[in-house]
């Protein structure tokens, strides 16, 4: 009897050890294949698996009510992207037959989360730790936590919250862990977007994401992880790095849609912005002359006043400034002035672009963020920016080169149009969510 144990013993073991096989060969595909190969890896792991799942069924009349059986079975399964019924079968029959199977629980709950069912999967996740604290249950319930609904913001903003804690956790138990750094990553963008756009919040999120990759060559190939960054860095005005990191995602997984389509995008804003800088929004020169004749200090409002508060705190009236005299950064004490020449939606809604034209006639082009749908300024709008954060941008990607000054508004509520300040409704925080279910 003893020797018959050892031998199931045995043999679990080894169908272990072969689904285990299974995972590497799918997360670390690309130490053994090539990127040009990145359009197979699917259909390659989809293979593998079958071979995978066939080795395991040659046991099955012998192991099919044993736990540790079922998990594997549904754990090959589960290595799919998509949901299997059977592999949900398998895995409720494991955790009935051995309430204390952590893994069987995470991947049951994985399964549930396929489904979409995600309050099953956070009841999984939860058991699952209730038997024993591990990494990943901690960073599957970071990720659920942020994409269930929630009542209303404050209720969203805790759920968020709660969630990084998650991922902070799971880092913990596993420093080594590059998907652990990479939840964590995720986690710090959506708190960056959820509470207030702390810019330490969204410096966290990038060095989650460039641990991930140091600790692990696999996170380097995750398409998520640099569409994910991406985003961010698109947010924070870093296009270069954005586009590469779309373009990389891309490469990685050329049957998704999403990366190509933002690289696109953002290319062809870049350059709509480039031209129209150029040539001032394609205004006629008569017309450019007769709107800026009514451009008077005037058109500072709040600004000349020995009460207005900055938006740095400062309390103090504002001298106008000409754009060419502006230096890179943030230009304490002076206000930029300008008319209206041309806008322009990004695409997403993530920033309001308009051209601005001063006194002296030097375009430049404005991002205003956080913006409400309904806001907007026109053409021949006087606009004032109040302490202007002007940045330099110089992006070469693919053999296009863009070379332009901008200046970065993180609320249209900083904005002074037409001498007057802006309706606290025409500001709504930008909302950006992490990519895909898996994250």
């Amino acid at each position: 009897m003893a020797e018959d144990e050892k031998r199931d013993k045995t043999e679990l073991q080894v169908m272990k050890e072969l689904v285990d096989e299974l995972y590497n060969f799918r997360d670390c595909y690309f130490e053994t294949h090539s990127m040009e190969e990145a359009g197979r890896k699917k259909s390659d792991v989809a293979q593998e698996m079958e071979k995978t799942l066939k080795k395991l069924e040659e046991k099955e009349d012998s192991f099919q009510d044993t736990a540790e059986f079922l998990l594997q079975k549904g754990r090959c399964l589960n290595v799919a992207p998509d949901f299997s019924a059977v592999a949900e079968v398998c895995l409720s029959r494991a955790v009935k037959l051995e309430p204390g199977l952590v893994d069987g629980w995470n991947t049951l709950g994985e399964q549930y989360w396929k489904k979409g069912d995600l309050i099953g999967a956070k009841n999984c996740f939860t058991g699952a730790l209730q038997h024993g604290k591990n990494k990943v249950s901690l960073r599957n319930l970071s990720m659920v936590l942020r994409q269930l609904p929630a009542a209303d913001g404050d209720a969203h903003s805790k759920q968020v919250m709660e969630s990084v804690d998650m991922a902070r956790q799971a880092v913990q138990l596993d420093i080594t862990d590059g998907t652990s750094w990479y939840i964590l990553g995720n986690a710090y963008m959506s708190l960056f977007f959820t509470c207030g756009q702390n810019r330490q919040l969204s410096q966290q999120a990038l060095s989650a994401y460039a641990q991930s990759e140091k600790v692990d060559r696999a996170a380097s190939c995750y398409p998520e992880l640099h569409f994910n960054r991406s985003t961010l860095f698109q947010y924070e005005e870093m296009f270069g790095s954005a586009l590469n990191g779309y373009s990389r995602a891309a490469a990685l997984d050329p049957g998704w849609e999403g990366p190509p389509e933002r690289e696109k995008q953002l290319l062809e804003y870049l350059k709509k912005v480039t031209e129209l800088i150029q040539n001032k929004g394609k205004v006629k020169a008569r017309r450019l002359r007769t709107m800026l004749s009514n451009l008077s200090t005037s058109a500072l409002g709040p600004c000349l006043s020995p009460q207005f508060r900055s938006p740095a705190g400062r309390v103090g009236s504002l001298e106008p400034r000409t754009l060419t005299s502006l230096k890179h950064g943030s230009n304490s004490g002076v206000a930029a002035m300008g008319k209206v020449v041309f806008s322009l939606a990004m695409e997403g809604r993530m920033a309001f672009t308009f051209g601005m034209v001063d006194s002296e006639e030097v375009c430049i082009v404005v991002m205003v963020y956080n913006i409400a749908d309904s806001w907007g300024v026109l053409i021949g709008d006087t606009v004032v920016i109040p302490e202007p954060l002007l940045k330099r941008q110089s992006i070469t990607h693919k053999d296009e080169s863009f070379d332009f000054r901008s200046i970065r508004v993180d609320s249209p509520l900083l904005l002074i149009v037409n001498g007057k300040k802006q309706n606290p409704q025409s500001q709504i925080v930008t909302s950006v969510s992490c990519s895909r279910q898996s994250e």
